[in-house]
């Protein structure tokens, strides 16, 4: 079996028909006790090493979101085991985001030992002991895997110019409200170098020490404008009120001030836009979803003028929509820009939006619905449902459908 990989093709003969026949054969019982296993899994290795709290998200363990989300993938592991090609892109979306968190090779035994030991308590004794031998080397074979391509991601984020490996220090250069929830933050590195360009879409992570917070947190954050060579930008939505206020984006609204010092790790992810076609683009966005697709827009608008490219936008009214006259500034200067924009609920004092009501794709098919089109979306979970169903409905093919989902990743 191989798994093609960003970093080349390597092959694996290690795993033994028997355990892939196991693994496989266990797929069905993961499915129906994946979350109780995760669950506990988490529970019994915060408690005995507190310091891997320090990389996790609380919010999403509160929510269950990262119980769900791994559940999921291991799933997804056990069923493909004997197919491990069809998890190529799984692989690459867990790798980036593993290099954001500066995952560690020696952090890999401690996952496993307590995922094993969730499974054997979970399933009790139909943990039998073949299943947990064959476990113990599905595992270590994914964790090699995972090692091998983390790696290449801090190789080339190290070698690229301006790169680094690990964190870097930079300092908030400029502090920008957006709208009423939106706030954009500027870095440039403290060392005075120049920084690592990406690809319109990615994100980097942001390391941040909350003073009433007892953890170290990280957050990745979309970058929000095209590569520059010199600086950052990320444009964060104040989420949540009360208890499902969200600690780090308020933390970053009230307490990140201009001059402060905070720590970056490079660009990551696997959801950029293809430079390398001409086709036609059409970018699809509800609320702050919109962060990566103003990168690609930026970045496309000073590329081919005969490019094709559909700017659309869904929010709630012009008081929390962030960026509007940036991006009619863009479409006003380029003959083959075109911005759309979807207001639920607008007031007396929106004038800019062409729909009232939430984004409905079918009152504009005739415009976006283009041959050859390649598809960019992002936004809240049902939006990007709504959005892929819709293109799946008009006969878009996968190839041309690319997301992006905020947190752990979520199949749609």
């Amino acid at each position: 079996m191989h798994l093609i990989t960003t970093y080349g093709v390597r092959c694996f003969m290690s795993l033994s028909e028997q355990t892939i026949q196991i693994v496989k054969a266990t797929a069905p019982v993961l499915a129906e006790h994946g979350e109780t296993i995760t669950r506990h899994f988490y529970q019994q290795m915060f408690s005995q090493n507190p310091e891997l709290l320090n990389i996790f998200n609380a919010t999403n363990q509160k929510t269950g979101r990262q119980q769900a989300a791994l559940a999921n993938a291991v799933y997804a592991y056990a069923a493909n085991i004997d197919n491990l090609g069809a998890l190529t892109g799984a692989v690459q979306r867990i790798a980036h985001k593993h290099a954001s968190f500066n995952i560690l090779p020696e952090q890999y035994p401690i996952v496993g030992k307590h995922l094993l030991e969730a499974v054997a308590h979970v399933l009790g004794e139909a943990a039998t002991d073949d299943i947990l031998n064959a476990w113990t080397e599905a595992y270590g074979f994914l964790a090699d895997l995972l090692i091998e391509v983390e790696e290449g991601i801090y190789r080339e984020n190290e070698q690229l110019a301006g790169g680094w490996r690990g964190t870097r220090k930079f300092k908030v250069v400029n502090k920008v409200q957006e709208s009423e929830l939106i706030t954009s933050f500027y870095f440039e590195p403290v060392d005075g170098l120049p920084v690592a360009d990406y690809q319109p879409g990615q994100y980097i992570g942001i390391y941040l020490y909350p003073e009433h917070s007892e953890h170290r947190c990280i957050r990745q954050y979309s970058l929000s404008d095209a590569p520059d060579g010199k600086r950052y930008r990320i444009s964060v939505k104040r989420e949540g009120e009360g208890e499902t206020q969200g600690m780090i984006s308020h933390y970053l609204h009230d307490h990140v001030q201009i001059g402060d010092v905070v720590e970056l790790c490079p660009p990551s992810g696997d959801f950029y836009l293809n430079n390398r076609s001409d086709a036609p683009v059409v970018l699809l966005s509800g609320g702050v979803g919109q962060t990566p697709m103003l990168s690609m827009l930026n970045s496309l608008s000073s590329k081919n003028p005969g490019q094709s490219i559909i700017f659309v936008h869904g929010a709630i009214n012009s008081r929390v929509h962030a960026f509007d006259q940036h991006v009619r500034d863009i479409a006003e200067k380029n003959d083959n820009i075109e911005q759309v924009l979807f207001y639920d609920e607008p007031t007396g004092d929106c004038s800019a939006h062409h729909y009232a009501g939430r984004t409905d794709l079918e009152l504009i098919r005739e415009k976006i619905d283009l041959p050859g089109a390649h598809y960019y979306f992002c936004g809240p979970l049902g939006y990007m449902a709504m959005v892929k169903a819709s293109l799946q409905g008009w006969g878009v093919t996968e190839d041309r459908l690319h997301y992006e989902v905020f947190g752990p990743h979520k199949n749609l």
